[in-house]
Order: structure tokens, then sequence, then C-alpha cells
């Protein structure tokens, strides 16, 4: 490989096209869409147990179908549709009981629903570290961080790589600790050719926009217990409303919210899920192909799945280190594959106990959940440094791509490749 001058000092940049959003929404999802306008009821949920059309406690015949179909293609055995992962966080941390006086291991380098949805309930969030290669948690650290008060665990199978279920449901098993998978960026990653979410308790999946597949806002919570498969049901429509309807009977401690669905929202929703399986074939080729091509470059190192999983790549996370670049820092790295027309994304989120709701511990009024007389003896711990690997990650070597999958292609692929080799000859020469 020649040195050429790069962008960044006035050459020629190896691309100037602009990148696209990924956007899989066509003719089927409009059709799907009119449809269930055409119906005449935009939503068909009613916040009274009702099972009778056209309103229905469970919701309408688009909700409905989309939970058949994720049923069907997750093997999971229950399936309840919700407005957005974050209320599926929220919904499967109320229908597995959990609240003042229990802790729950989360990650802290992901989306900070993860972290809140224990503090909704009242149980207080413990940060266990996360592994290097994955970016998921660490099983070591969350065996270390496991004491009498802990209750459960929120695993994320985050940037679409599986985390280490065999391990993380053998600690679950050892200490009587429920799971939740949090799958919104991991539809369709497997572990052993089983789909993640269907190892724990309960597994939540996210339709928001920037995911994998879309209808705007959306999610839903799979899982194999009936017992839990209701109890979502009633925390996602007014459930304390319904505790007489024979089916919930038995169910007294609830109260439930509106994390409802739309019946326009599902129908697009079912659209995608068919498209799920095409959308991921290409996510993967074209990573595994920037794997292939970076592999020669000591500088950057992709994360990638542990064997015998599959991951789906939401985005492509890699780790960059500055020592094998010439000593060119991460900024610099970044700004010379920007100017090429190449743009990565520096790190991902400040790990989530450097947030002020958990520097302050200010959730609610009067210091609540924290300085409720079940949690005051908590040694859950928020200080810089509790997590050095995802510390490090964030402060110096995480790189993340968010281009490869539909509408791009491998000659968009081949274009970050070379201007990944035009920049590491210019540093390392």
């Amino acid at each position: 490989m020649s040195k050429e001058p790069l962008a960044i000092n006035g050459g020629t940049p190896v691309r100037t096209k602009p990148w696209q959003e990924s956007n899989a929404l066509g003719e089927e999802e409009k059709r799907a869409m009119l449809r269930a306008m055409e119906s005449g009821h935009l939503s068909l949920f009613q916040g009274a147990y009702k099972p009778a059309p056209p309103y229905n406690f469970l919701g309408g015949p688009e909700v409905q179908a989309l939970e058949k179909m994720a049923v069907d293609m997750t093997g999971a055995k229950h399936v309840v549709v919700v407005n957005s992962a974050t209320s599926g966080l929220y919904a499967a941390v109320g229908a597995l009981g959990l609240g003042y006086g229990d802790e729950v291991i989360v990650s802290p380098y992901t989306m900070s629903a993860c972290a809140v949805a224990p503090l909704i309930y009242g149980a207080i969030p413990v940060f266990a570290d996360i592994e290097e290669t994955t970016g998921c948690l660490d099983p070591v650290s969350i065996e270390k961080n496991v004491t009498k008060r802990t209750k459960a665990i929120i695993v994320v199978h985050q940037f679409g790589i599986p985390a280490n279920m065999n391990a993380i449901m053998a600690i679950a098993k050892k200490h009587n600790l429920k799971v939740i998978e949090d799958c919104a960026q991991a539809w369709g990653a497997t572990i052993g050719h089983q789909w993640v979410g269907t190892f724990g308790d309960i597994g939540v999946f996210s339709f928001n926009v920037h995911k994998t597949i879309q209808c705007g806002e959306g999610g839903l919570c799979i899982t194999n217990d009936k017992n839990l498969s209701l109890r979502l049901q009633m925390i996602r429509n007014h459930g304390e409303a319904v505790v007489e309807a024979a089916q919930y009977a038995h169910i007294e401690n609830i109260i439930g919210f509106n994390y409802r669905l739309t019946e326009p929202l599902a129908a697009v929703a079912q659209e995608q899920l068919k498209k799920l399986k095409q959308l991921n074939a290409a996510r993967i080729a074209m990573v595994e192909a920037l794997h292939a091509g970076v592999a020669r470059h000591r500088c950057l190192v992709p994360m990638h799945a542990q064997p015998e999983t599959q991951a789906t790549y939401y985005v492509c996370p890699m780790r960059y280190f500055t020592e094998h670049c010439g000593g060119t820092s991460r900024s610099a790295f970044t700004a010379m594959l920007k100017a090429e027309g190449i743009p990565f994304v520096e790190s991902y989120v400040k790990p989530l106990y450097e947030l002020p709701l958990f520097k302050t511990r200010t959730a609610f009024t009067k210091g609540y959940p924290w300085t409720a007389p079940e949690n005051k003896d908590s040694t859950a711990r928020y200080e810089t440094g509790i997590c050095p690997t995802a510390e490090r990650l964030y402060a110096k070597e995480m790189l993340l791509n968010m281009h490869l999958c539909h509408p791009q292609t491998m000659d968009d692929v081949a274009d970050i490749i070379t201007a990944i080799d035009k920049v590491v000859v210019a540093c390392t020469s």
C-alpha cells in the first residue's frame, strides 16, 4: 500500500458519496398501515377486561397477529407487545415482582433505561463491568457483585452481540436470580441456534426507528412463563382495573400503565418481521467483510461474538489502539477517516453511573429509592473506577461504524477498508 496524501491535509478523499440511513420501509408497510387505518380503529385496547371484539383488553387484531408472529419466530411460548422496549423493561421488572430491598445487577455501558427500570419499582441498580471483546456483562464481574440483596440481572446483548448466557444463567441458577434480557439491539441474534431473549425469564425487543426492524416506536416482551405473561399484559394495560377477571384473579399486587401499541404500528411491525432475516444477512455479511479487511492492522480489533453464537450487529464496534497506529490519538484517527468520507463514532455512552442521577442519588423526592428504609443498607457504588473495562472502552478504545446495513452494499464496505488502509499507512510510515 503506497502512502497517499490524506484528505485532511488537502489530498483527495476516498469517498464523497453520502451515506444512506437504514430504511427498509416499503410498499408492504404502506399497505399494512392502510389496512389498519381502513379498519376504522387506530387502537382497539380496552382498559377494562373485555375479550370480545372490537375492543379487547389484549388489543386489536393487528397487535395480536404481531404477537403470534413473534411467538412463531422466536420460539418463546408467550409474547406481549408494548409501545417501546423501555416500557418492556419497566414491565419486566414489575412482572418479576422486584422492588424495595432488592438489588438488580445491570450494565454500565448501555442505554439508561436498563439501569432506570429497577428504580421505577424501588430496587437498587448495581453496576457490573463488561467484557472487552463483546461489550456485554462480564460473568466474573456479575459474580463479584452478587450480595444477599441481589434478586435479578438485566443482561444487554450490546451492539447485537450475544452475551455469555451460559455462564450468566449458571450464576443466576446458583444464586436463585431472575434474568431479564435486553435484546433491543439484537433482533435474531442466537446462541447455539437459540434466540437471545429465550434464555432468561423475560426478553425485551425494540421496534424503535433506529433498530434493525422498526415501526417508529414499539417493542415486545417474550417469556415461557404463563404467569409472567399475564402480569406483563396487566402492566401494559391498567391491570389494577381487571383483577377480578378470571384469568387474572390470582394477581393482586399489580399497578398497570399505558404501554399499548397502536394498530397501524403493529401492522407495520409485522411486515418488518418478515424482512428480518434478509436485513440481518446484509448486516452480517458487511461486518464480516470489514473484519476481514482490517485484519492486517494491529490498531483495529473488531468486537465479536463468542464461539457457537451469531451476532447480528446493530452497529459495528471496534477497539482502537493508539500505540499500533504511530501514536495517533483516537480523535485524530476518526477525524482523518471523516475527512476521507468515512464517519466513525468515538466511544459509546458514558458509563451510566457517571450520570447525575446516580452520582447524586436523586431519582425521586427525599432521595428515594436509595433512602428508603428497605434500601438503606445497600452497598451499591457509583464512583469512577468501579467498572474499569467500560471506562477504558469509553475513554480510549471504542470506535463504532453505524452504516453497515441496508441499503449500503459491499462497494461501500470497500470504501471503508480503502480509507482505513490509507489512514493507517499515513500514520505508521
